[in-house]
């Protein structure tokens, strides 16, 4: 079966490696907030340079990780139409001059400036530095961190009344189900090509024609959705679950020095990368 079909290897947000590096054994409450903190700066930087280094610093974060950089290369690919798709709107649309700006075509409403070219370089980067970002957290932190790490975080919105655990479990299941849905649409298409679907597998620039042919997966797809819900459901109503109810923690986090040393690594990454000019 074709490499094209193997939808999972290209799924890095939401499953786990475990390597026992220094980033794994973080806590995953001043993991969060590094994390958050540098995604806002990559967000805001709009700097050739700055975007530099912020890749540079995903590249080694991978390596203190002991993560092999082409987990996060292959978490790329499946964005890679929608990257494309977003350049060409603003290369062709933006159509803004700044100071000192070139204009290098224009015809009719279309016009391309030095300001677009530089957007859609920017953009890019900016993609690609946040899917490394997230492909480091989720791969280096299990979902019962994660969970855990988000609801502390989010533990004094509590106090208006915000469902702070009802939140945090929520976007951890939507992470983890990732993988899970991956593997049920390999499945499928796997399944379809069998019986002579032809999904435009090897011709990645046929976008409007792969996703014409994605459209007899999304019915059998949102069953099985709705399925794996309903037994998501069930497990959690025989462990006697109840929204709302006061919990007890059996995990308690206690914060050592290497974690306030990653938090104010980030900021401190994070201002270095806004600070720099070009």
């Amino acid at each position: 079966m074709s490499a094209e079909f193997e939808l999972t290897r290209n799924i890095t947000i939401g499953q786990y490696l475990p390597t026992a590096s220094v980033v794994h054994r973080l806590d995953p409450r001043f993991k969060l907030g590094a994390f958050v903190i540098l995604i806002l700066a990559i967000a805001i930087c709009d700097t050739y340079v700055g975007n530099l280094f912020a890749l540079a610093i995903c590249i080694w974060m991978f390596q203190i990780s002991k993560i092999p950089l082409h987990y996060g290369i292959s978490g790329i690919k499946p964005a890679i139409p929608f990257i494309i798709i977003l350049a060409i709107m603003q290369l062709l649309f933006y159509g803004e001059v700044v100071n000192g700006g070139t204009v290098y075509l224009k015809y009719g409403f279309i016009t391309i400036t030095s300001e677009s070219v530089r957007l859609v370089i920017v953009s890019a980067m900016r993609f690609v530095e946040v899917i490394f970002l997230s492909s480091v957290l989720t791969l280096s932190t299990s979902t019962t961190e994660l969970t855990h790490g988000m609801e502390r975080l989010l533990g004094p919105l509590e106090k208006v009344k915000f469902p702070v655990h009802a939140f945090a479990l929520i976007i951890t299941i939507a992470v983890r189900f990732v993988p899970t849905f991956a593997m049920e649409m390999e499945k499928m298409m796997k399944a379809q090509a069998s019986r002579g679907a032809d999904f435009g597998t090897g011709e990645w620039w046929r976008i409007i024609q792969r996703t014409k042919d994605m459209f007899p997966i999304i019915i059998p797809l949102f069953n099985v959705a709705l399925s794996r819900a309903e037994d998501l459901i069930l497990a959690m109503e025989a462990r006697c679950y109840t929204p709302g109810a006061a919990r007890t923690r059996y995990t308690q986090y206690k914060a050592v020095g290497k974690d306030y040393v990653a938090l104010i690594a980030s900021v401190v990454i994070s201002a270095i990368m806004l600070a720099i000019p070009w």
